[in-house]
């Protein structure tokens, strides 16, 4: 399609409308619900243009990017009213489009009024595709959008020129990562940093954090336990014209698998690289040509005539040795063992990945590229590599979090829903309290993280010390989310007595001023300086019945957890919310 023709079926498509608005929904994982939907337009089917890619590029180009978005927009609004889908609306909108000189101001919300949608539930989405430098006609330009109660998202964190300064300077309420970093983030260390980092520039920006473009279990699981809260991705939902409205038929995906990996572990048969090895009388020349031959090859091991390793010739300490003058011309034809180094590790296959890394560590001389041999009964199997051993610890700690948090030590998410499974398994009447830290970011924001994790390990003993260990359970969610199974007669007096030691036991924790007003001011996530109440609980109970159990999960059961808690947050200071499962069953019933 020529460029005239391209233009030509742009001014078509926008002469009648002829765009198609699709909705992708966006997860949250805790409360297992839908947040919202993010609106996603198409252009006709049988067009070249039916691609955003090419419909967007094409009307950038032509100068009528502005009215394009405008269309979507309709759409979107239209469409998403039509359904009376649940959550929130979130539109991509392109920071210059909002620059352009004739892009009209109040449109959106004239939509809006039309089709009934509030603005609060709406999230105008900044989609960077091209430099923004005018950062303060478009601080103005967003501003204006949130003085008329939309939220603000940023789009594709971490791709475009300056999401960075974007972000620092507009603090949105959601900040998207960009799929780049979700991509294989389960296989890959570098992108695990990345994206921690991001989250914890979130918690100090006090923005939410979604994570889009998941397309594996294994990446929902890695993201999960990092702390992301909300999600989104073919995995759980391609964009649709009738997307579904409960995340219960999306969460089946969410379940991910339940290996552990202790950390004696088995034995290194997953490291084991079955490279062969070299004679010690090889000659060097020999050597090189099977490193010029194996471009990632980067070590041999060198065996003595009984086949035990005698020494290892790694690539870089060979090229550094062969740089010398005639160093070639010398070394050819003697033997390698004249160049290896008997400096190696050697470790048998049934030693733990444990064992390993703190041999490795023992070595200060061990540097990344350098491999180990692995042997069996002492004699030579193959290579380790030390980015290998890194990887896998690295997956064993993620692993391991979810079985114990890794600063309070309690049971992660999932002893936690073991013991929800058992309950209901068991039929036993008992009190599902999910605890929850009242005013704890801006607490972090104001006192710093390592003062906010004491509070939490104070938080931990306060709950232990309210627990029968042989009837009893407590277990930490992640951040400041707790969940306590109480299955005694006075669990209201041993919550109200929680109730007020966690508020006792912090006061060793604020600055004389804060303590004797009662208050802290902190900014706020809109960026503005806010009085915030001194730290208290709300704790959302559920009273679990013999009766109720067979209608319920696990999954079902930490849901109404999580609801009752955000009744209980609704109330200012310290409180208590109780959902009781018999009056649901009355009203499932009515």
């Amino acid at each position: 399609m020529t460029a005239t023709e391209q233009l030509n079926a742009l001014s078509s498509i926008l002469a009648h409308g002829d765009l198609h608005s699709l909705f992708q929904p966006i997860v949250s994982l805790s409360e297992r619900r839908i947040l919202g939907y993010e609106a996603l337009t198409r252009g006709p089917s049988n067009s070249s243009l039916h691609s955003p890619i090419n419909l967007f590029a094409i009307a950038r180009q032509s100068g009528r990017l502005s009215e394009l978005e405008l269309q979507c927009r309709e759409s979107a609004c239209r469409r998403f009213s039509q359904q009376k889908l649940p959550g929130k609306l979130f539109l991509n909108i392109s920071p210059e489009s909002l620059l352009e000189p004739a892009h009209p101001p109040g449109r959106t919300l004239q939509l809006l009024q039309r089709y009934g949608i509030a603005p609060s539930n709406v999230v105008i989405e900044l989609t960077e595709q091209t430099p923004t430098e005018d950062f303060g006609l478009l601080y103005t330009a967003l501003h204006h959008y949130r003085d008329m109660g939309f939220s603000i998202a940023m789009d594709d964190l971490g791709a475009g020129y300056s999401s960075l300064r974007l972000w620092s300077e507009l603090r949105p309420e959601y900040v998207k990562i960009d799929r780049h970093f979700i991509d294989g983030i389960h296989q890959d260390a570098v992108k695990r940093e990345f994206v921690g980092s991001m989250l914890q520039m979130a918690r100090a920006s006090r923005a939410q954090v979604i994570a889009e473009g998941i397309e594996l279990p294994e990446e929902l699981a890695v993201l999960r336990e990092m702390g992301v809260e909300l999600v989104q991705g073919y995995l759980l939902c391609r964009p649709q014209e009738q997307p579904p409205r409960d995340a219960q038929a999306m969460l089946p995906k969410l379940e991910s698998s339940t290996l552990v990996l202790t950390e004696e572990g088995s034995d290194l048969s997953a490291l084991l690289n079955e490279q062969a090895a070299v004679g010690a009388n090889m000659p060097t020349a020999s050597v090189l040509e099977a490193f010029r031959k194996q471009a990632n090859l980067n070590s041999l091991a060198v065996l003595d005539e009984s086949g035990q390793p005698c020494g290892i010739v790694h690539r870089h300490s060979l090229s550094e040795i062969l740089l010398k003058p005639f160093a070639t011309e010398l070394f050819a034809r003697k033997p390698i063992s004249r160049l290896m180094s008997d400096d190696f590790l050697a470790v048998e296959l049934s030693q733990s990945l444990a064992q390993v890394s703190r041999l490795l560590t023992s070595r200060a001389r061990q540097r990344i590229e350098e491999d180990f041999i692995i042997t069996q009964n002492g004699r030579y199997l193959g290579l380790g590599r030390v980015i290998d051993v890194l990887k896998l610890i690295t997956e064993m700690k993620i692993q391991q979090a979810r079985y114990a948090n890794p600063l309070t030590l309690l049971p992660g998410n999932v002893p936690i829903q073991q013991c929800l499974t058992r309950l209901l398994q068991q039929g036993r009447e008992s009190m599902i309290c999910y605890v929850d830290i009242d005013s704890f970011k801006p607490f972090n924001d104001i006192y710093g993280y390592g003062r906010g994790d004491e509070v939490l390990l104070c938080l931990a003993q306060c709950l232990n010390d309210r627990i029968d260990p042989s009837r009893d359970f407590v277990g930490h969610i992640g951040g400041d989310d707790f969940l306590m199974v109480l299955g005694s007669e006075d669990w209201n007096k041993r919550l109200n007595i929680l109730l007020e030691d966690f508020q006792n036991q912090c006061r060793r924790f604020y600055r004389a001023e804060h303590l004797e007003a009662g208050c802290f001011t902190a900014l706020n996530r809109h960026g503005q300086r806010q009085e915030f109440a001194l730290l208290s609980l709300s704790i959302g109970v559920i009273h679990l019945h013999p009766e109720s159990c067979a209608e319920l999960d696990a999954s079902r059961l930490a849901e109404l957890a999580s609801q009752a808690k955000h009744y209980a947050k609704e109330v200012a200071g310290a409180s208590l919310h109780v959902i009781d499962t018999r009056e649901l069953d009355l009203l499932a019933m009515g």
